[in-house]
């Protein structure tokens, strides 16, 4: 499980925003449980997604499917990264940077 901040102006409607990338970049249907949407593609058998605590952070769990083909993982992780950076509105450097320093206090 990873918790991933959100950048303020992106927390608002955090969930249908949530339901709106997991389309955009997955194209897959999408099952919702309360707060928890979860779905299923490629090298992932399970990508469940849901507002953090406050509504300020994304929490992810995810379960890897580790006998699809290299060219499938690729392209899961490429769709996951673009999936991160719509939803919590930080680049993968900025997100990086943020959790070192989250590591450090």
């Amino acid at each position: 499980m990873q918790e991933y901040p959100v950048k303020r102006g992106y927390t608002k409607n955090l969930k249908e925003n949530i339901m709106e990338k997991l389309k955009e970049h997955f194209g897959t249907e999408i099952s919702c449980e309360g707060e928890h949407c979860r779905i299923s593609f490629g090298a992932l058998k399970i990508l469940d997604v849901s507002p953090g605590t406050g509504g300020k952070t994304l929490v992810i769990d995810t379960e890897s499917d580790i006998s699809v083909s290299d060219e499938a993982i690729l392209d899961t992780n490429r769709r996951f990264r673009r999936f991160l950076d719509d939803v919590t509105g930080y680049s993968t450097k900025e997100r990086v940077k943020k959790a070192k320093t989250v590591e450090k206090k």
